[in-house]
């Protein structure tokens, strides 16, 4: 992680597969397959993303070979790959708008029933506190650029009323949870 507690791109693919394996065991072509396709539909593909190895979970201890062998192996997440699961679920997010963060935060919606009702709680006011930071930056922009470029501010006032909806939306959310 960095240093303030959010997501390397590294740890946004062990996110990925470990929420992958949270489901059932599978094998190994279908796990490498089900995170490529998850990640390079949401952000595009990038190297700095896919290129964590499942080897590498496995050696960590976070997934074990149930049967099979090779690209066959299937594949089952251990008591250590949850508790892995569960920490990079809670990680805080960064409030610069980004294709990172946009991955983070689908993975996050995405595996968020693997959180008690308190956890997804927390979730969901991390995000709610991350857009309104990014409006927040937004709106001293706006304010500092007002008069110098009107497609500047027409631009910033979408992306403000977008944070808006964003926001609204999360707090109806947050009451259903």
């Amino acid at each position: 992680m960095y240093a303030d507690n959010t997501l390397t791109p590294k740890e946004a693919t062990r996110l990925c597969a470990l929420g992958i394996l949270a489901d059932g065991p599978i094998a190994y072509a279908e796990l490498a397959s089900g995170v490529r396709h998850f990640v390079t539909h949401v952000m595009g593909p990038s190297l700095d993303v896919l290129g964590t190895s499942i080897e590498l979970l496995k050696h960590e201890g976070l997934v074990t070979s149930i049967s099979g062998q090779a690209d066959k192996a299937v594949l089952e997440i251990t008591a250590e790959g949850t508790a892995e699961l569960k920490m990079l679920l809670k990680a805080k997010i960064k409030t610069a708008e980004n294709d990172l963060n946009k991955l983070i935060i689908a993975l996050k919606f995405r595996y968020m029933d693997l959180l008690d009702s308190d956890e997804r709680r927390q979730q969901l006011d991390l995000l709610s506190e991350t857009f309104e930071n990014e409006q927040a930056r937004l709106e001293e922009l706006r304010a500092h650029h007002v008069k110098d470029s009107v497609h500047l501010v027409e631009w910033l006032d979408r992306e403000i009323e977008d944070l808006e909806r964003r926001l609204s939306w999360l707090n109806a959310k947050r009451e259903r949870v």
